[in-house]
Parts: structure tokens; C-alpha cells; sequence
């Protein structure tokens, strides 16, 4: 099973808005951090199929670390990847 990174950022008047720099382009956003983190494993999980049935690679997960420096940065989150029907989100240490 393989965990990738999720960011976590927010701005003021905004939700908290989540963006996977393996994947640029899928995002997604919640009124609450672990809404927005169910929604991300949501958006991942479809992203990564649309990738499959495509016939595309899926790429290997970037580690958390370089990216907590960045002051953009609320939090970091991995997000598992896992079968259909099956829902965790834990969070990066």
C-alpha cells in the first residue's frame, strides 16, 4: 500500500485546500482539515484509476520532509492509497 504526500493549505476566508505534488493538478478543498483530507484520498483514489485504465505509471511517493519548510505549507498529510471501498487518512510525523 502507498502512502504520498498531501499539502495542506490554507488562506484567510478560504477552506483548507489539498494539492499532491506527485500528482500537480489534483486538488481539492473542505470546510475542516479531515474533510478536506476524506475528499484528497477521494481525488487521489480517481486520479490514480484514470492513470490505470490509461495505461499510464503511477509514480513512487515524494517523502514529506523537503516540503514542511515551505511557508505555504499549513500542514503535511500522507494519504493512503487503497482499494476501492476502503477509506484512512494519517498523518505525516
Amino acid at each position: 500500500m502507498r502512502r504520498y504526500v498531501a499539502v495542506i493549505h490554507k488562506e484567510n476566508d478560504s477552506d483548507f485546500g489539498v494539492s499532491f505534488p506527485d500528482f500537480p493538478g489534483v486538488v481539492t478543498a473542505g470546510p475542516t482539515v479531515a474533510e478536506a483530507c476524506e475528499l484528497a484520498e477521494q481525488a487521489l483514489a480517481f486520479h490514480v484509476e484514470g492513470l490505470l485504465e490509461d495505461g499510464e505509471p503511477v509514480p513512487e511517493p515524494t517523502l514529506a520532509e523537503p516540503l514542511t519548510s515551505d511557508k505555504d505549507v499549513l500542514e503535511t498529510v500522507q494519504v493512503r492509497l487503497r482499494p476501492p471501498g476502503i477509506s484512512r487518512v494519517g498523518l505525516a510525523n
